[in-house]
């Protein structure tokens, strides 16, 4: 059997994992988040001045952010709830430890300092999670599109083949979650002149690097005939053209119906599409093809799963518009982001009893058709994965209220009474704003960029290192030379200001 064919096998008919094990490993990349913040609160509070070092800065972001995803997801995934506890001692210990060593309300008790944390006012013109979510999604997926390729990468988090929940299942989804909470419908400002109609053709130029992208893709692994896992979108079809058409669907569909109705445009589009594979013989088109024997004759054919898991994508898509939408709400005391990770709770636990009565009365989920489960425990999964980097930001804050003067890259600062009345936005605009010394800052300037170079160095490896037979030393050390080169590039980017978008 040839190097392709093996490639190929060693990815397909996979079965995903269970809900739990998922659920648990999203407390990874909020942990991260929050031990490298503590850590920087630490070393302020020890030298009394933050750590400026750019080199400095990026070993602690790599160590910290990078590396222990890497180990979690190949060598350490057997004992992931483990090194799951291990982190949050760590994380209760250097809390703790500020604490007891505070700088401000010294002789001030618990309660009171609790009372005086939950009415601090914070001073952001973004929402610095949504940052973070989008940038974790995107290294989180560049480092599995290349463990996968390992054996020391778990076969229960690779992408399913038909039905069942994989971590990188998941990880497709969340992608268009994350863009959809800051599209340009979402970001539009009350009293704003510019019509409907305007926001749909901005988004239809906007996404024509998405299709470069994809063509580029087909014809590169057509040429070098990289191997490919033919049912996961098609022949032809591949991720970009469905974040492209997702997209320009979506910014439609808001061009016909109210922004703030979002979430009735996504329960109708999930539940038809539902019903369509039940009651019609759209399921076994995908599944089996027109001939019932898997044919790919033809366009439609050949690219069916690819086509038809858009609809599904495009109620992903507008739910979390809706998610954005409320996220937009001016609000500045650490009472009200409570409020909201309570709301989210509560969304939650709504959307993951839903999801027990559509996996057991109507269809588990099936990233492939992309049908109702699949949409139900993407968008359960993806608040549940903001909330925590949005509770893990408000500890940061609560850790820097105890000193004076500290500041931790990409988190919340506290507000002057002369910013009062600003309106804050998802995500931080193009202007003056200091830079930060910060990982999650250099990725987000460059994050299609950054994906992109993930793809490439992936293909380049594929090519090189036979995967599949490769030892755990060798796997590590590839891996993180990987995840070292896609994150010094997006670093050093970032120190000499380069945004390379031209769109």
């Amino acid at each position: 059997m040839s190097q392709k064919l093996l490639k190929e096998e060693f990815i397909s008919n996979l079965n995903g994992t269970t809900l739990l094990e998922i659920s648990i490993g999203l407390t990874l990349a909020p942990l991260c988040l929050l031990s490298r913040g503590l850590l920087l609160i630490l070393y302020f509070l020890h030298h009394g001045r933050p750590l400026n070092s750019k080199s400095a800065h990026f070993f602690l972001d790599f160590t910290v952010l990078v590396v222990p995803p890497v180990l979690c997801c190949t060598i350490l995934a057997p004992i992931l709830p483990w090194v799951i506890l291990s982190i949050t001692a760590f994380c209760v210990g250097l809390v703790y430890k500020i604490y007891r060593r505070r700088t401000t309300y010294v002789k001030v008790p618990l309660r009171q300092i609790l009372s005086n944390f939950l009415s601090t006012r914070l001073e952001s013109d973004y929402v610095p999670s949504i940052t973070v979510f989008r940038v974790y999604v995107n290294v989180l997926t560049s480092i599995s599109i290349l463990a996968v390729d390992f054996p020391q990468y778990p076969r229960r988090y690779a992408k399913t083949e038909t039905y069942g929940t994989g971590v990188m299942d998941f990880g497709v989804g969340s992608f268009v979650f994350g863009n959809a909470v800051v599209c340009p419908e979402v970001r539009t400002k009350p009293g704003t002149v510019q019509s409907k109609l305007f926001y749909l053709m901005r988004q239809f130029f906007a996404v024509w690097p998405l299709l470069l992208l994809g063509f580029g893709r087909l014809m590169s692994v057509k040429a070098v005939e990289y191997h490919e896992h033919i049912s996961e979108y098609g022949t032809h079809w591949n991720f970009f053209f469905t974040l492209a058409i997702v997209r320009m669907a979506a910014s439609l569909l808001l061009t016909l119906f109210p922004v703030r109705k979002a979430w009735i445009v996504a329960a109708t589009l999930a539940v038809v599409y539902e019903c369509f594979l039940t009651f019609t013989p759209l399921k076994m088109f995908i599944l089996h093809g027109s001939d019932g024997q898997g044919s790919r004759a033809g366009f439609l054919n050949a690219n069916r799963e690819g086509v038809f898991s858009v609809i599904g994508y495009l109620a992903i898509y507008m739910a979390s518009v809706q998610v954005g939408l409320y996220l937009l709400k001016k609000r500045y005391s650490v009472w009200e982001w409570v409020r909201v990770i309570c709301a989210f709770l509560w969304a939650i636990l709504i959307l993951f009893l839903l999801l027990c009565v559509t996996q057991t009365y109507i269809e588990i989920v099936s990233r492939r058709m992309a049908n109702l489960s699949f949409c139900v425990w993407v968008v359960a999964h993806g608040l549940s994965l903001f909330s925590l980097f949005l509770a893990a930001d408000l500890v940061l804050v609560f850790a820097k209220l105890l000193l004076d003067g500290v500041t931790v890259p990409c988190s919340w600062d506290f507000a002057h009474p002369s910013v009062k009345n600003k309106k804050h936005d998802l995500e931080p605009r193009d202007g003056p704003r200091p830079q930060n010394l910060c990982l999650v800052s250099a990725v987000n300037k460059n994050q299609l960029l950054y994906f992109l170079l993930a793809n490439v160095l992936t293909g380049l490896v594929n090519m090189m290192v036979n995967t599949i037979q490769s030892s755990a030393i060798l796997a590590m050390l590839v891996l993180h030379t990987y995840m070292l080169t896609n994150c010094l590039v997006m670093y050093i980017l970032q120190a000499k200001n380069v945004v390379l978008k031209w769109w």
